[in-house]
């Protein structure tokens, strides 16, 4: 599995970059096919989505699929393994960018895979998503179509850093404000002229407002741009607004709050854009599958805890529209989107041995 890892680590996988992308997909979809998948990609511009059908196997070929979702692209740019974020072995550790989100939970999967070679288990469906870091816009529509008869759906994302699966997770929505102002010289003109940045300013002080009235949720104005030189009055501005909501109920209304900013000054006009979005999946509470993941765990020696995540995924749609949906199977370990990003090595076939449980549980 360490030995897999590091080559899947090996080749850098910034989202949107293609054919890095495609190059990883490919030794993806070797493995699969070797472990008896039938396969098939979905192209798209920033990167093919990969679809891998496992038979059923024994007397459960006909019953219901388990849907199971992991991604390959990182938030790492090219040169970060040889810079940055170097692999790096040590006190039982392995650090590298990816490792754990999530490129160790696909090396569990196909490990999980594997040692279901002589156990009769429910048909299964990988997909493994190009572009999962800004929203998986390119796979929504694929996974969707996927839930429709989907008896459970599994994350091979990482866990909590203590190893609890995520039972639920919070909306997330990406939001972009533009402005457009009209320009003129700065100091001979400056009455002819209607500021894009001063307009948005003022419109990210309605944003904080908004959020303000709804302690719950999160916002973080993570880039901001306009303007070119100090003597033209600005005429355009953006900034690119991250959200997380808690509910439903508190996400329509932050949303509809957004679309209804307007132009405060003369001459501006604003525009609010939802870039993507992932509904909240809320916390079903003690349930069957949460028990069938506790009888799966005690099979293999094993207990196992789960609570909601802040963080969002793909279950977020799986888990919004009604399937049973677990996430957070991937190796135990920290720092997703760090610097430190690490996983426990002996956790890759302690997941791997408590997937493989499950899926025959299910």
């Amino acid at each position: 599995m360490r030995d897999r890892l590091h080559r899947y680590v090996r080749l850098e996988t910034p989202s949107g970059q293609t054919p890095a992308l495609d190059a990883l997909l490919d030794l993806l979809e070797q493995r699969y096919a070797e472990l008896g998948a039938r396969t098939e990609r979905r192209a798209h511009a920033t990167g093919a989505n990969l679809l891998a059908h496992f038979p059923g196997t024994g007397g459960r070929q006909g019953e219901r699929p388990i849907l199971c979702l992991g991604h390959h692209d990182t938030v790492w740019p090219a040169g970060t393994l040889d810079g940055a974020v170097p692999w790096l072995e040590r006190d039982g550790r392995i650090h590298g960018p990816g490792v754990y989100d999530m490129k160790g939970g696909l090396v569990v999967f196909e490990t999980a895979l594997e040692m279901l070679a002589r156990a009769d288990h429910r048909p299964i469906t990988m997909i493994v998503v190009a572009d999962e870091e800004v929203g998986s816009p390119s796979a929504r529509e694929l996974i969707a179509e996927h839930c429709a008869n989907a008896v459970a759906a599994l994350g091979f994302e990482p866990p909590h850093p203590d190893g609890a699966v995520k039972t639920a997770r919070w909306g997330s929505t990406r939001a972009r404000i533009s402005v457009t102002g009209r320009e003129s010289h700065a100091a001979l003109a400056p009455e002819d002229g209607a500021s894009a940045i001063e307009e948005l300013i003022d419109q990210l002080l309605a944003v904080r407002r908004i959020a303000a009235a709804h302690p719950d949720m999160l916002c973080n104005v993570g880039t901001i741009a306009g303007g070119g030189r100090t003597n033209v009055v600005p005429g355009e501005a953006w900034c690119e607004i991250g959200m997380r909501f808690t509910d439903t109920s508190t996400e329509r209304t932050v949303l509809a709050a957004l679309r209804d900013l307007s132009p405060i000054r003369p001459g501006t006009t604003v525009a609010a854009d939802i870039l993507t979005s992932r509904p909240v999946w809320t916390d079903p509470g003690p349930g069957e599958l949460a028990g069938t993941l506790a009888r799966a765990a005690r099979a293999v020696g094993q207990e196992t805890s789960g609570r909601p995540a802040s963080g969002a995924a793909d279950t977020n749609l799986t888990g919004s529209l009604g399937v049973p949906s677990l996430d957070g199977l991937g190796p135990v370990g920290r720092g997703a989107h760090a610097p430190d990003e690490q996983i426990v090595a002996a956790s890759l076939p302690e997941r791997a041995a408590l997937v493989a449980s499950l899926l025959t549980h299910l």
